[in-house]
């Protein structure tokens, strides 16, 4: 499966950072005991409560939360879901912006990116993702910054 490169658009009112979360180009879902990723998160109720907190953390985060002003939250949330759901192997599809063209003119930094990451892994420890899945999800994450920041 080959997943576009990712995420919502810029309408969203800057929403496309948390984009970022939702997972680049993927050549397949890893696969553990012949299960994809998307499988061994739970599915699509498990993924879409860890979006949900991860939201909720954004929210919180007095970093980057004014990026996040305008954004209509039920549209991000549903967006997210159907882009990780995608990416670790799901039915769901994805059908937004690439992140380049989703982050363009944001001028976002690393440390963000960095900022919304750390959002997404609190939502996965409190959301009990095992350490090794969560290292799966973050691996899918990582190649995505160049899309992201400076843009």
């Amino acid at each position: 499966m080959k997943l576009q490169s990712l995420p919502l658009a810029r309408h969203l009112g800057g929403v496309a950072l948390t984009c970022a979360l939702a997972f680049p180009t993927l050549a397949h879902a890893q696969m553990t005991s012949g299960q994809t990723l998307y499988e061994q998160l739970g599915g699509k109720p498990a993924i879409t409560k860890v979006v949900h907190d991860m939201i909720v953390n954004v929210a919180a985060d007095n970093r980057i939360n004014h990026f996040f002003a305008k954004t209509n939250i039920p549209h991000l949330q549903m967006e997210l879901v159907n882009q990780v759901c995608e990416g670790t192997g799901g039915p769901c599809k994805y059908t937004g912006l690439n992140m380049r063209q989703a982050h363009k003119g944001m001028n976002l930094s690393t440390a963000d990116f960095n900022a919304l990451v750390e959002d997404l892994q609190k939502s996965m420890d409190s959301n009990h993702v095992p350490l090794g899945l969560q290292n799966q999800l973050l691996a899918i994450l990582a190649p995505m910054e160049p899309h992201v920041v400076h843009q």
